[in-house]
C-alpha cells in the first residue's frame, strides 16, 4: 500500500473507530441514536408538551397522557422527516419478558436508564452518573413513562401496559387510563445515510494530508 492509500485508509478507520466508541450519539434536530439498541430517541422526553400536542381532552396539560392518547401521539408524530415513531418496547431484545421490578435493563427505557445513563436502582434519573449522556436529552421527567407493550393477561375492556419509572428504575404494568409521560422512539439510525460530523472531520484531515503529499511529490 502506498503512502496516499495508507493516509486515506487511516482517516476512514479513525473516523469509524471514533464513531463506534459511543453508545449514544447526538443527531441533528434533537434526536439521539443508541448504537447498542439500534434505535433513535427523540431527545426531548416530554415533547408532547413542548410541541403543544396535548389533546384538549387530556386530564393534565404537563405532558401526561392516557396510554391511548400517548400511543396515538407517538404513531402520528412526524419529526425529522420521519413518520414512523412509536412508544418504547418493554420486551428484552430477544423478545422475552418483560422483566418485572428493578434492574430491568433489557427493555428500551430500562437500558437507557441503567446502561446508558448509569442510574442505580431506587435512584431518580437526575442522579445519573453518565452526565455526558444525560446532557443529550432535555425535559426528562423523574416520573412514570408508558411503553408500547401490552400485558397479555388484559381482560375484557380493561387493558394494562408496561411502564417504566424514571424516578426509581422500576418496571411493571399499569392500567391504560392512568396519565403518564411518553417518549417517542424510531427504529434504526435516522442519520444512517448521512456522514457524521466527526467522520467528515477525519475525512477532511485525510484529504488534507493527501494534498500535502502530492504537493511534496511535485516539488
Amino acid at each position: 500500500m502506498n503512502t496516499v492509500s495508507r493516509l486515506v485508509a487511516a482517516a476512514v478507520f479513525g473516523a469509524a473507530s471514533l464513531s463506534a466508541n459511543a453508545e449514544l450519539q447526538a443527531r441533528p434536530g434533537g434526536m439521539v441514536y443508541d448504537t447498542v439498541q439500534n434505535i433513535t430517541w427523540l431527545a426531548d422526553l416530554n415533547y408532547a408538551k413542548t410541541s403543544g400536542a396535548i389533546p384538549s381532552g387530556a386530564t393534565f396539560q404537563d405532558g401526561r397522557l392516557s396510554w391511548g392518547m400517548a400511543n396515538s401521539w407517538a404513531s402520528d408524530l412526524v419529526y425529522g422527516g420521519f413518520d414512523d415513531w412509536r412508544l418504547p418496547k418493554a420486551l428484552n431484545p430477544n423478545g422475552t419478558g418483560p422483566c418485572l421490578g428493578f434492574r430491568c435493563s433489557g427493555s428500551e427505557l430500562g437500558h437507557l436508564f441503567y446502561a446508558e445513563l448509569g442510574v442505580s436502582a431506587g435512584d431518580p434519573v437526575s442522579d445519573a452518573t453518565n452526565v455526558a449522556n444525560l446532557g443529550l436529552f432535555t425535559n426528562i421527567q423523574s416520573d412514570f413513562y408508558w411503553s408500547g407493550t401490552e400485558l397479555p393477561s388484559s381482560l375484557g375492556t380493561r387493558h394494562f401496559y408496561w411502564i417504566f419509572r424514571m424516578d426509581n428504575g422500576a418496571q411493571y404494568d399499569m392500567e391504560d387510563y392512568y396519565a403518564l409521560f411518553a417518549v417517542a422512539v424510531h427504529d434504526g439510525d435516522v442519520a444512517a445515510a448521512v456522514p457524521e460530523p466527526q467522520t467528515n472531520a477525519m475525512l477532511l484531515a485525510g484529504l488534507g494530508a493527501l494534498a500535502l503529499v502530492l504537493q511534496r511529490r511535485k516539488r
